[in-house]
């Protein structure tokens, strides 16, 4: 209702450690891995997603890239304080910059005397900016080829203070839906001279920075929603147990189980796959990229699958304030939109876990396919040339098999699991052949216009989702079996993970059958047509993007009247970064 969690809990969050989880002990933190931290961040989660975000922004990406990427001397003074003092915000998004992280408008330069560098831009939804004493900034910078002499924009990272000349921080939140706890500021940097002693690892190197920390964000917001969801299932179980119609409890009803058995399906498969996925970084693998995002897409939607059939079966009462799922329900709506859009993660998923499947088939289509812009005679050199190099036809004849004959390759051997899951283990494998089968296929039928069909790559990247997700089921459950695990709650978690099992195979299959058979054709030309229609309408009716390129100051006017407003200020003027509950207490604008 306030719309802040109160500076005493962050306080608290801070005596208890909470806050230096992750960070080395002998900076003053914990220390704790990947796993653990995840583990108390989905315990977080069922109580509060507003302080699961801070707590997450504040370690996973606030200053996660100090901890990555920082020198010795960054460390010594910054993690100390973050740790134990104040927090810190990832100043990434801005005004004309979502998704698009590459697409950096503020500006770091280097100063004349190479003391320090310049920045100049925007930030927006900088999560704890207005209460934090450390910023990671990313901004574009001009950089030198030391060969070519040739200049290129390339992305840097750079340390900043708020009491540094120039920070303004002229928005601290605004009125939201969800996780109405966290602030999102807005900051404006203006001529802010940065000593070259801040800036995180090599100029030019700042987006692999900044998507090295994301990895970790993604992950921390799926154990957020997983602490939420386990406890909406329990709650909407209990429901359905206690609560009585036509003189019959609710869970007697068929629809009713159907939701009670896919909150159980769902959470356990969350849970399998988020830890299957803490474990490889905990290890250190040096590419998981598609995993964390494979994660947060799966997470953030089944999640929030979970969320809708609890509020469903507790019907009314789920709606209402006192019974506290319809906060759940409104935080949850978040993780599909941030740290990546999952429109924008099913095409990475397609196009970076594609890569060397594309890169393989154009490889083979450039040795072996006739070429219109060859000569019949070149072209024949070329084939024959290739026809006899071993090292292309061991990968020609197989994928001409699939693509020509339509002849299947062999099923994958999937290994380690129970024995009693056999059944399970062969039918994943042979999901794993058809995935591989049908994405080769659907590239071919495709060709080139495949980098712009998204419904086409949302398909495949949800059965690679899926697959991925099946894998970890697999797993976790195979490790409760050998471990002898009984109980109650095993039973449940065994049906569940069956019944997923079930699920997801209906949902690859469903997939496959749509790359061939769907209404994509009439989807483009409804959409068409309702864009055309919206065209004519005037801007004047309809809110529009401040930064619009065709349209920015011709929306309409929001109303400001009845929402809380968040004036910001100088953090000159506010201290150390740290702010009392007295300094936050905002009153709405007139």
């Amino acid at each position: 209702q306030e719309e802040r969690i109160p500076q005493w809990c962050i306080d608290r969050l801070f005596e208890i450690g909470v806050m230096g989880m992750t960070i080395p002990e002998e900076y003053g933190g914990l220390g704790l891995g990947v796993t653990s931290y995840n583990r108390v961040l989905e315990r977080i989660g069922a109580a509060c997603g507003s302080t699961s975000v801070v707590v997450s922004a504040h370690q996973s990406i606030g200053c996660k890239a100090l901890m990555l990427f920082g020198t010795d001397e960054q460390k010594k003074e910054y993690l100390p304080k973050v740790a134990r003092e104040y927090l810190s915000a990832f100043c990434l998004s801005e005004p004309n910059v979502g998704c698009d992280a590459g697409g950096q408008e503020t500006t770091i330069e280097l100063s004349e005397d190479g003391t320090h560098y310049i920045v100049n831009g925007e930030k927006k939804w900088s999560t704890s900016g207005a209460l934090s004493g450390m910023f990671t900034v990313m901004g574009k910078q001009w950089i030198e080829h030391p060969k070519t002499g040739k200049k290129k924009q390339a992305v840097t990272a750079v340390i900043v203070t708020p009491d540094m000349e120039g920070v303004d921080i002229f928005q601290k939140n605004r009125s939201k839906c969800g996780i109405r706890g966290t602030w999102q500021a807005r900051i404006r940097f203006t001529n802010v001279k940065v000593p070259v002693a801040n800036r995180l690892h090599k100029e030019g190197k700042g987006l692999n920075v900044a998507l090295t920390c994301l990895n970790y964000g993604r992950c921390t917001l799926s154990s957020g929603i997983l602490g939420a969801a386990k406890k909406a299932r329990d709650q909407a179980t209990k429901w359905a147990r206690t609560r009585y119609q036509f003189n019959r409890p609710l869970s007697d009803f068929d629809l009713v189980q159907e939701k009670i058995a896919r909150m159980a399906a769902y959470t356990y498969a969350i849970d399998a796959m988020l830890y299957m996925m803490t474990g490889m970084l905990d290890r250190h693998d040096s590419d998981i990229m598609v995993e964390t995002a494979a994660a947060k897409v799966f997470a953030s939607e089944m999640g929030w699958q979970v969320i809708d059939d609890a509020m469903q079966i507790m019907g009314g009462e789920g709606y209402m304030t006192e019974n506290e799922l319809e906060r759940a329900f409104r935080d949850a709506r978040i993780y599909r939109i941030v740290e990546g859009a999952n429109e924008v993660m099913w095409s990475f998923v397609f196009a970076y876990g594609g890569k060397q499947l594309a890169e393989q088939m154009l490889g083979v289509q450039t040795a072996m396919f006739y070429d219109t812009d060859e000569n019949p005679f070149e072209n024949i050199g070329r084939m024959v040339t290739n026809a006899l190099n071993p090292a292309i036809m061991s990968r020609a004849i197989p994928l001409g098999l699939q693509l020509v004959l339509r002849i299947k390759p062999k099923k994958p051997v999937i290994s380690g699991y129970h024995p009693d899951l056999r059944p399970f283990a062969d039918r994943l494998a042979k999901l794993v052949r058809d995935h591989s089968h049908w994405f080769k296929l659907a590239s071919m039928k495709n060709k080139e216009h495949i980098v712009t069909r998204q419904t086409i790559q949302a398909r495949i990247s949800d059965t690679a989702i899926h697959l991925f997700a099946m894998s970890a089921v697999l797993s976790k459950l195979s490790a409760q079996l050998r471990a002898g695990v009984r109980g109650t709650e095993f039973l449940r978690d065994q049906a569940a993970a069956l019944h997923f099992f079930e699920m997801a195979e209906l949902t690859i299959n469903e997939n496959i059958r749509a790359l061939n058979k769907n209404a994509d054709r009439s989807m483009r030309e409804a959409a068409k047509a309702a864009i055309d229609h919206t065209d004519t309408l005037s801007d004047g009716k309809f809110y529009i993007s401040e930064r619009s390129p065709v349209s920015a100051g011709n929306g309409r006017a929001t109303e400001q009247q009845h929402i809380k407003q968040f004036p910001g200020g100088s953090q000159l003027e506010m201290g150390d970064g740290r702010s009392t509950d007295a300094e936050v207490e905002v009153k709405p604008r007139a």
